[in-house]
């Protein structure tokens, strides 16, 4: 869609959806100190974008016509979706490039309800390239508090490499890891012009080691069904059976839960880990 420029509109659409995030939204540090103003900051914004503060301020206010590239590292950092991106370009003149990704997921409202009803059970539903939509108390215990991660950098591959707890949680770790590195590929496959899982892989390789070997090996699986072994702080070890259900009003949300026979041990053990996450309320669960 090509158009004339309307740099004035341009820049007021820009600071409007600069607005509506905050720094935790786009995995940037917050200190948690009240702002003068709502939203991020153009500086923020230039820094996500990878321009300068001066390039952007002047975009901003009209002064500056942008490229294609910036504009695309700027509808990237605003985390804007298809309509929106399409609209910053009409409105810069430009025409835009093919769809270069899809509108944030956003969980079902009746896994969500699920989920509320799972009080015995933990349970998270993933969505596209592994990312961690919404999950109960009970997961959160289990796994990790999801809702003091950067919703940028909620995915469940990114977690179990990123956090050190993961390597001791998990008492074959490097199996767990090796097989998500798997599924991770097979949403590669499905999804290969998606620049947020092409800069999880980036990212990825960069730091570890293990990662960048075991993408190499091209291996790939599907979320199903399997039995993994927690060492878990406070309910002692853990052999849970996992299984994968995957939602009909949208099959690239998929609801994994966590299972163990009654009268083991292990559901001993989650009814132990129950009551503790009933004391210590860990971060509320996405909505």
């Amino acid at each position: 869609m090509a158009s004339s420029s309307h740099p004035h509109e341009l820049g007021e659409f820009l600071k409007a959806r600069r607005s509506e995030l905050t720094p935790r939204a786009v995995g940037l540090p917050d200190n948690g100190r009240k702002r003068r103003v709502a939203g991020l900051r153009r500086e923020e914004v230039a820094q996500l974008a990878a321009i300068s503060t001066d390039y952007y301020t002047r975009l901003e206010q009209g002064r500056l016509p942008a490229s294609a590239p910036v504009l695309e590292a700027v509808a990237q950092a605003l985390d804007l979706d298809e309509d929106q991106r399409r609209y910053l370009f009409g409105l810069a003149g430009k025409q835009t490039a093919a769809p270069r990704r899809r509108a944030r997921q956003k969980v079902q409202p009746q896994l969500r309800r699920l989920l509320d009803d799972l009080t015995a059970t933990p349970a998270i539903v993933m969505g596209r390239r592994m990312d961690v939509l919404a999950w109960n108390p009970l997961a959160a215990a289990l796994v990790t508090d999801f809702g003091s991660v950067p919703e940028k950098h909620r995915n469940y591959v990114r977690i179990l490499f990123a956090d050190p707890a993961m390597r001791t949680l998990y008492a074959d770790w490097k199996s767990v890891a090796r097989m998500a590195v798997a599924q991770l590929r097979m949403e590669a496959a499905k999804y290969p012009d998606d620049p947020r899982l092409t800069a999880l892989v980036g990212e990825l390789c960069v730091q570890d080691e293990d990662f960048r070997t075991w993408w190499a090996a091209h291996h790939v699986a599907t979320l199903s069904v399997g039995t993994k072994t927690l060492n878990h702080p406070v309910a002692g070890e853990l052999s849970l059976d996992w299984d994968t259900l995957t939602a009909s009003t949208d099959p690239d949300q998929q609801l994994v839960v966590w299972t163990a026979e009654v009268g083991s041990p292990t559901h001993d053990g989650l009814r132990i880990l129950a009551s503790w996450a009933a004391d210590h309320h860990p971060t509320p669960p996405a909505q």
